[in-house]
């Protein structure tokens, strides 16, 4: 309805109204995604008029919006907390790798797609985020309206659409817990899972009643606004992307009702959004201003009305708290395949902790990272002694299987697709079982399965099998026989270890265990009675402990944080096929750290030794130095400027600078320059810098979905050598 029109309406009916009770006020927001954003400019607008709004319903962001309000945030609140979220992250349930449970750190991060296996069949993700980040965002927003269960009790009376998914009909929610009302009335199909309450599987109420002017006349309102920040159907040419195609077909039902709708409005506000779409979460303040334009054309209209509400109620207003509570007692609900030990392990909360609300979002992101959760939900309950007991929901995921791919390339163990299955609470509960398998020019497994105890010990079993062929510069066999440059190393290691283990902090671990490892290398360059010459074919009996620290920020392309990976290794038996095994024991150590100045250049270091105690009568476990692999395993150790394994004795210290510049986005330069010493013992005198091995790299990289594709040239001054790098995708 038009400003004007409206003016005459108010002087007739302020004669009409006379002495009764003055009008009441509805008001209704339309949802919209991103758009909705311009339903603030109109609230700023009702705020300034002091226009007291009697009932609010909303559908999707217009539930949102509305709710904040509902609850007692003024416009301008709203508008500060829109400008200070990240709603693109918020959506992509993305968490910063610190959330990462060790096990991930250490076993994953090497495959770019995952997807849900139930009852034997992979299928598809329900959608691109489950949206925990939105409930936690929410649950913090709603502290102070947290009791309330009936939300026509709230400051101002309020209910929200959303959609059944069995049947398309619209579901009115009036009652419960607001957050999670609202994170089922924003459920757009593909962006964030559906929810389920009451026993039904809800999404964004867009899709059945995006515009619930009815409900609203139902609640006995006399005047009622309505603000539109629905698009319009669009043409084949701008309908480019599976989000796009699934807003054409959502929008058919909803424009329909929507203007059946629209003729029992009293005043129907629609800003010039058309330009925008649901998702550009990126505009947010180009749309901010497209509703103060609309909004502005109003303001007239909102002060008339606010004239004729003679009684003035009491606005009640609410904030976001950030003080800390003392939790005295912690009660959990929902545990089923995980223990008490388990989720409080990874919430890393005790009872006596004192925790503000942003803190607990923060803690809930790293149970969540387990990916064991659909939704999780808290509440406080306060006591008499001024402590509050902490209140856990949790809803677990159904989905235990998922079927991951990933794909490499490189110069050692060349095409290498990798599929993983992963299974959780396969025999115990708190377990995971994860199997690698990877397909191409050299077979190979990795197999974990790993029983995560929270804050008590865990424990677990490992079981790799590692092949790979190489024409190398192998030294046990080239140092024997000089007329060779190289031999065709055929090289096969099978490693099964049982081990214990605690974490701290997600960022430390600590572990010791047994292991047996079967080595087999041979070389068919050399022949032994007309048959390959093997070097090793022996089982080995070993025990081992580890400390293991990791803070990097990313598993590739580091920008800051800190490394270290210390074990020693206790060979204590083997089937000895040279017959020359003794006794003996190997310390290897890793400790990196970067650091990242203004955006874009990174320094990043990388310092790793290796010893021997004991002679080994034995040279397979000497340390081999050369080539530039991630996916080495044993003993072997890169060295940019030398070929694989060329250099080798009982220890050795190596330093590994990188200097990386990010020019584009994904994009890198780097310049590597790493410097070594072997020796039978690197620390027996005070001369580290003689006889240093030095080599060089310079390469471009590009971060990209599969992986780090990079090419590096590199060259050493001391052997004249020069090599040319290149591999594709996560290392495997």
């Amino acid at each position: 309805m038009k400003p004007n029109l409206f003016f005459f309406l108010i002087l007739i009916s302020s004669f009409l109204f006379g002495q009764q009770a003055q009008p009441k006020v509805g008001l209704v927001l339309s949802g919209g995604g991103a758009k909705g954003f311009a339903h603030i400019a109109v609230l700023k607008e009702i705020d300034k008029a002091g226009l007291q709004i009697d009932y609010i319903g909303g559908t999707s962001m217009g539930a949102i919006i509305g709710g904040l309000y509902a609850a007692g945030y003024s416009a301008n609140q709203i508008e500060e907390i829109v400008l200070n979220t990240d709603f693109v992250k918020l959506l992509r349930d993305k968490l910063p790798r610190n959330t990462a449970t060790f096990f991930e750190k250490e076993f994953e991060e090497k495959t770019s797609v995952t997807l849900p296996v139930n009852k034997g069949s992979v299928g598809l993700p329900k959608a691109i985020s489950k949206g925990q980040n939105v409930l936690n965002l929410l649950l913090e927003l709603f502290e102070s309206t947290e009791e309330i269960t009936d939300f026509s009790k709230l400051p101002i009376p309020f209910f929200c659409i959303a959609t059944d998914v069995e049947n398309g009909a619209e579901v009115i929610i009036e009652k419960g817990s607001m957050p999670i009302a609202l994170r089922a009335s924003g459920s757009f199909p593909t962006l964030l899972n559906p929810v389920v309450i009451d026993d039904k599987l809800l999404v964004d109420g867009g899709v059945a009643n995006n515009f619930p002017i009815t409900i609203m006349k139902s609640k006995g309102m006399d005047i009622i606004i309505g603000v539109d920040v629905e698009g319009r159907l669009f043409d084949k040419d701008k309908l480019t992307s599976a989000i796009a195609i699934l807003n054409q077909i959502v929008s058919y039902q909803m424009y329909q009702n929507s203007e059946k709708e629209k003729e029992q409005l009293d005043v129907y506000i629609h800003p010039d959004i058309f330009d925008y779409t649901i998702v550009d979460f990126d505009k947010k303040i180009e749309i901010l201003e497209k509703g103060t334009i609309e909004a502005e054309k109003f303001r007239e209209v909102f002060k008339e009305i606010a004239k004729k509400q003679t009684i003035k109620k009491e606005k009640k207003t609410a904030k976001i708290h950030q003080q800390k509570k003392v939790i005295s007692t912690i009660d959990l609900q929902g545990l089923q395949k995980y223990t008490r030990a388990y989720v409080l392990g990874k919430l890393n909360i005790r009872e006596g902790d004192s925790l503000s609300r942003k803190a607990i979002s923060d803690k809930l992101q790293l149970l969540f990272a387990t990916k064991n959760y659909d939704r999780i939900t808290y509440s406080f309950d306060k006591k008499e002694d001024e402590q509050y007991q902490l209140k856990f929901s949790v809803k677990e995921s159904k989905d235990n299987a998922t079927v991951s791919l990933g794909a490499h390339y490189d110069l050692l163990y060349k095409s290498g697709l990798l599929v993983n299955y992963k299974q959780k609470n396969l025999l115990l509960k708190n377990d995971l079982f994860s199997l690698d398998a990877v397909l191409g020019d050299n077979l190979r497994y990795n197999l974990n399965y790993f029983v995560d105890n929270g804050f008590y010990i865990s424990y677990g079993f490992r079981s790799r099998y590692d092949h790979f062929r190489a024409n190398s510069k192998y030294n046990p066999v080239v140092s024997q026989n000089p007329t060779l440059n190289a031999i065709n190393l055929n090289y096969t290691d099978i490693t099964n270890q049982f081990f214990l283990q605690t974490t701290f902090n997600r960022q430390f671990a600590i572990g010791l265990g047994a292991e047996h490892k079967f080595i087999k290398v041979r070389t068919e360059t050399v022949l032994l009675n007309n048959q390959n010459l093997i070097i090793d074919d022996s089982n080995y009996f070993n025990l081992f402990g580890y400390v293991k620290l990791d803070t990097y920020d990313q598993k590739y392309f580091v920008t800051k944080g800190y490394f270290a990976d210390f074990n020693v290794k206790w060979y204590v038996a083997s089937s000895d096929f040279n017959q020359n095994f003794k006794q003996f024991a190997q310390a290897k150590g890793t400790l990196g750290f970067a650091t990242t100045f203004g955006e874009r250049f990174t320094f990043q270091m990388n310092n790793e030794a290796g010893f021997t105690f004991n002679s080994t009568g034995s040279n397979i476990f000497d340390f081999y130095l050369g080539g530039y692999n991630q996916n080495y395993v044993n003993t072997f150790v890169s060295l940019y400027g030398y070929d694989f394994a060329e250099l080798s004795d009982k220890s050795f210290v190596k330093s590994e600078f990188t200097f990386r510049y990010r020019f584009l986005e994904n994009h890198y330069a780097s310049i590597i320059a790493n410097y070594a010493r072997l020796d039978s013992n690197v620390f027996k005198d005070i001369t580290l810098f003689d006889n240093i091995q030095s080599g060089y790299a310079v390469g471009y990289s590009y971060n990209s979905m599969i992986g780090p594709i990079e090419l590096k040239y590199s060259w050493s001054p001391d052997t004249k050598q020069r090599y040319w790098l290149f591999n594709l995708g996560f290392w495997f």
